[in-house]
C-alpha cells in the first residue's frame, strides 16, 4: 500500500475513531449527537443539543479520546526514535527511566503533599529528575548505547524502589488504590488544557523527528557508519534523548504509566510502511493514535460503570500482538 494513501486513510480513521469513542460509556449518545455538538462549538452549525449530551462530549469524551490519541502519537514515536537511537527492538519510552520517575513524583505529590504542584506537576518533575540522573549515570560510565539501556535500567529500578517505599510506609488505603490507579494509566478527568499540552508536545516532537529523519536511517546502522557520514553523533543522540525524555514526561505526568505502546507500535508500523523514518514517523504517529483511542473506549466500557485503568488495557492488547509480531519475525529469518 502506498505510504500516502495509509496515512491518508489511517487520518480518517483516527477522525471516526474519536467520534465513535465518543458516543459510548453509560450515557447513551448518537453519533450524530457528537457530530451537532463538535459542529456547534466549532461555529461550524447551531443545532439544538441536550445541555446534558453537550456536556458529556465536549467535557468528557472528546477531551479523553483527544488525550488518548495523543499518548498513542507520542508514546510510539518516542519508541520508535529510541529503537532506532539505541538499535534495540525492546527499547520503548520507558527505558530512559522516566516513568519510574514520574511514578516517584506524582506519589511523593499525592501521599506526602510535596510542593502543592498538584499529581501532574509532581509527575513531570519526578521524571525529569530520573532522566538527569540516567544522562548522569550513563556519563559516568562513558558506556555508549549500552551504558544508557544499563543506566536507565537502575534509575528504573530505584524509582519505583521509591515509589513502593513511600506507599508503603506512608499511604493509607484510600490514598493506595487512588495512586496504584494512576500508576496503571488513568485519563479520568482529563480537560481540554491537556488536550492542546499533550497535542503541542507531540507536534513538537514529530517536527523534530521528521528533520532527524535521515540520521535515525543512518543511526539504524550503527553509529560509525552515522559518523562517517559526517553525522555529529553524540550531538544527535543527545537532542533525541532529551526530546523523547521530555514528550515522555509530559504525557505521562497527564495518563500516567501506559505501558507497551511505545514498545510495540514502531514494528506495526515498519511492518506496514518500511523503515524509512520519512515513512515510520508519520505513520507511528497515526497508528498510535488510533490504537490508543480504540484500546481506552474499550477500557472504559469493559467494566462500566467502573473503568479499566487504560494501563491494563493497553497491556492485555499489546503482549499478544508484541507475541505475534516476534512469531513472524522467527519465521521471516
Amino acid at each position: 500500500m502506498h505510504p500516502a494513501v495509509l496515512l491518508a486513510g489511517s487520518v480518517v480513521a483516527l477522525v471516526l475513531s474519536v467520534g465513535v469513542a465518543a458516543t459510548l460509556g453509560a450515557a447513551d449518545v448518537s453519533l450524530v449527537n457528537v457530530r451537532d455538538v463538535l459542529l456547534n462549538h466549532l461555529g461550524l452549525a447551531n443545532v439544538p443539543v441536550r445541555v446534558s449530551e453537550d456536556a458529556i462530549v465536549w467535557q468528557d469524551r472528546v477531551p479523553r479520546a483527544l488525550v488518548a490519541a495523543a499518548a498513542g502519537a507520542g508514546l510510539g514515536l518516542c519508541g520508535l526514535v529510541l529503537q532506532s537511537l539505541l538499535r534495540n527492538p525492546l527499547a520503548d519510552p520507558f527505558v530512559l527511566g522516566v516513568s519510574s520517575g514520574a511514578s516517584t513524583g506524582a506519589v511523593a505529590v499525592a501521599v506526602l503533599g510535596v510542593g502543592g504542584i498538584g499529581l501532574s506537576g509532581g509527575a513531570f518533575a519526578g521524571a525529569c529528575l530520573a532522566f538527569a540522573l540516567t544522562l548522569a549515570l550513563a556519563r559516568a560510565t562513558r558506556g555508549g548505547t549500552a551504558g544508557i539501556l544499563l543506566a536507565g535500567l537502575a534509575g528504573t529500578h530505584l524509582f519505583s524502589a521509591l515509589t513502593s517505599l513511600v506507599v508503603f510506609a506512608v499511604a493509607d488505603s484510600d490514598e493506595t488504590r487512588g495512586v496504584m490507579f494512576w500508576l496503571l494509566g488513568s485519563l479520568e478527568g482529563v480537560r481540554w488544557d491537556d488536550v492542546v499540552l499533550c497535542w503541542a508536545v507531540v507536534a513538537v516532537g514529530a517536527a523534530v523527528c521528521l528533520g532527524y529523519a535521515g540520521r535515525l536511517d543512518a543511526f539504524a546502522f550503527g553509529e560509525d557508519i552515522a559518523s562517517s557520514l559526517g553525522i555529529p553523533v553524540a550531538r544527535t543522540r543527545a537532542v533525541l534523548l532529551l526530546l523523547t525524555a521530555l514528550v515522555t514526561a509530559t504525557l505521562v505526568s497527564v495518563t500516567g504509566a501506559v505501558g507497551f505502546v511505545g514498545l510495540v507500535l514502531p514494528h506495526v508500523a515498519r511492518l506496514l510502511v518500511g523503515h524509512a523514518h520519512t515513512r515510520t514517523v508519520p505513520a507511528t504517529i497515526v497508528v498510535g493514535a488510533v490504537a490508543m483511542v480504540w484500546v481506552d473506549a474499550a477500557s472504559r466500557v469493559a467494566f462500566a460503570p467502573t473503568p479499566l485503568p487504560v494501563g491494563v488495557g493497553t497491556a492485555l492488547v499489546g503482549v499478544p500482538v508484541f507475541a505475534l509480531l516476534l512469531v513472524r519475525r522467527g519465521r521471516a529469518s
